[in-house]
């Protein structure tokens, strides 16, 4: 019988277990398979011949504006034990698997030609280099909006006041003004006292919320006791004369706590305006709370018609609390009852909201609102309708907040989008158009929250305000936002307080309201700030002021989180200690301890 010879045992031995084989056999032994092959079938090999790859870009001397075409050179190398060639000269073209007689497709370029972030043009980049940010000159200054400078040579942030009408000394010329001289302004010094700048950080809670800070409040009575809110909806109050003395209540609300303030009556209690469509007013001994508003009774009906509440004041002459949603409309809570009175009444453009309410302090029935329709309104809480407002205040952009002045009540304060704080000199005069506009960089592009000028309620003169700073500045190396205290007056800068341990933005800032005491919110932080002692020696941080409440959580993967809640405070820790209790280990809606109130 005619046996049939395998034709694969023809092949060579080495062509058999060579990477380029037709064919191997299975890692088991004890059944190998036979194979037979019939002599009209040809064996089937991996096509060697690849298509021509060009990769274009600048020369070595100079590198790309983006991460990603940074990174391709890199993969290109690894091929290069496959016959890539390189040409030297203005540009450079690496051409892998490159056969002239080879007909087929044209080549597939690449081209890692520097290219701007932002206009997508070649030729120039855009963006942070180290700890100095560049601006694409296709565009407009990103500080002050204007074309023709970059925001590195811009005037005004090399000088503040740039462009600025210092106030005039004028005497009054319209009857309520002459008023007002004669019956408020005595109790106004007309020489400006000493700033009293508090510039170094005294204590700190790192990682005290479990998201990024949203708005910060001082008890009107108790001096070291600081109320804070944050993204979760979480209120935190922080005995910062003892340090360790704090509690976090997170049964509260489900969502961004956005407004606070305390009951005139009753200092334990505190009101709070919530994205959950919820108004509460807390116990601060107990925690326990009680809804006074509830706009979204029937649960998540879909973004269309989930409310949320922002602005929020007090009437304490009338007992009302004025809150507003996100639909423009003004809401008002009798506080006898702790319940809702009367309609909601439209205030702002339907559909925007209203992020800023504010009470006058002298006539309390003046309230000041703003919103994302792009004023500011004065209105008189007695006769409040539809369309009756006494003023409308315009601006270019979304306004953050308006104020008025906290002593006499005769000016306002804005903060707008379009990197501008509007000043009005006095209710009582021309209202058309700001007395002065002062260029600040708080325009900012990515989650954070917004930016907020806020008055020196200490400040007798009335023109002290503090606000946080979105573009870094160089310090010997570090990217760091400095806290600005600016002069509204003149629009000069007085003081720029920063240390070199935060480098997260700051942009929630509270003066004290008795005390040279500044509060700020850093992503999950807090930060007392005092007056550097002049006599005091310089000595390194105190770190039994400095509480670390909670472990660094691991960045996720995902690109579209929210890097504002991402944790920067380690390098207030100089060396990692493992606690002995675990105090400092709280979790969110439990507290191990508690601030004697």
């Amino acid at each position: 019988m005619e046996t049939h010879r395998p034709h694969f045992l023809d092949l060579p031995f080495s062509f058999l277990f060579s990477p380029r084989a037709p064919f191997s056999f299975p890692a088991s032994t004890t059944h190998r398979p036979f194979f037979f092959f019939s002599s009209s079938m040809a064996p089937v090999t991996r096509r060697t011949s690849f298509p021509r790859v060009i990769i274009e870009r600048d020369s070595d001397s100079e590198q790309s504006s983006s991460e990603e075409e940074e990174e391709a050179p890199e993969e290109e190398e690894e091929d290069n034990d496959d016959g890539v060639t390189t040409e030297n000269g203005k540009t450079q073209k690496l051409e892998a698997g490159s056969d002239p007689n080879r007909k087929g497709k044209s080549p597939i370029t690449i081209s890692l030609k520097k290219v701007c972030k932002v206009c997508k043009k070649p030729g120039h980049e855009a963006g942070f280099k180290g700890a100095t940010y560049i601006d694409c000159p296709m565009k407009p200054c990103f500080l002050c909006k204007k074309p023709g400078h970059t925001t590195l040579t811009c005037p005004h942030r090399v000088s503040t006041e740039h462009g600025v009408i210092p106030a005039p000394h004028r005497k009054a010329s319209k009857p309520l003004e002459y008023v007002f001289e004669r019956q408020l302004r005595p109790a106004i010094p007309t020489i400006k006292p000493k700033y009293m700048i508090p510039d170094q950080v005294h204590c700190a809670v790192i990682r005290y919320h479990s998201r990024r800070v949203t708005c910060l409040e001082f008890h009107p009575t108790k001096n070291n006791i600081l109320l804070s809110g944050d993204k979760k909806g979480q209120l935190g109050v922080w005995d910062f004369g003892k340090i360790h003395e704090k509690v976090v209540y997170g049964n509260i609300h489900s969502c961004i706590l956005n407004n606070m303030r305390f009951v005139p009556s009753n200092d334990c209690m505190v009101y709070s305006a919530s994205s959950d469509g919820t108004l509460s007013c807390t116990d601060l001994e107990t925690g326990i709370s009680s809804s006074s508003i509830n706009l979204n009774p029937d649960g998540w009906q879909g973004p269309n018609t989930w409310k949320m509440l922002y602005g929020m004041d007090i009437n304490f002459e009338k007992g009302l609390v004025l809150v507003a949603d996100n639909f423009g409309f003004l809401h008002l809570v009798d506080m006898r009852s702790n319940h809702k009175t009367g309609d909601a009444i439209l205030i702002h453009k339907k559909g925007s909201k209203v992020v800023g309410l504010h009470c006058n302090p002298i006539q309390p029935e003046i309230l000041l609102s703003c919103g994302n329709d792009h004023f500011a309104r004065l209105w008189d809480v007695r006769r409040i309708e539809a369309g009756s407002s006494l003023f409308n205040l315009e601006h270019k952009r979304v306004v953050n907040s308006a104020y008025f002045s906290p002593i006499s009540g005769s000016k306002i304060l804005t903060t707008s989008q379009d990197n501008r704080l509007r000043i009005w000199d006095s209710i009582f005069g021309n209202m058309d158009t700001p007395s002065r506009e002062i260029v600040h960089s708080h325009d900012f592009n990515r989650h954070l929250t917004p930016f907020k000028a806020e008055w020196d309620p200490k400040d007798p003169s009335e023109s002290l305000a503090v606000v946080g700073r979105y573009i870094s500045e160089n310090y010997n190396g570090a990217a760091l936002h400095p806290i600005d205290f600016i002069d509204i007056s003149t629009g000069q800068l007085v003081a720029e307080v920063m240390d070199p341990n935060i480098t997260t933005i700051t942009p929630v800032n509270k003066l004290h309201p008795r005390d040279d005491i500044l509060a700020s919110g850093s992503s999950r932080s807090l930060f007392i700030w005092k007056p550097k002692e002049k006599s005091a020696p310089v000595v390194e941080k105190d770190e039994s002021k400095i509480v670390v409440c909670g472990r660094a959580e691991k960045k996720r993967g995902k690109k579209g989180g929210d890097d504002s809640d991402g944790s920067d405070d380690e390098r207030f820790i100089s060396k990692p200690k493992k606690s002995k209790s675990k105090k400092t280990e709280w979790k969110l809606s439990q507290c191990t301890t508690k601030g004697k109130h």
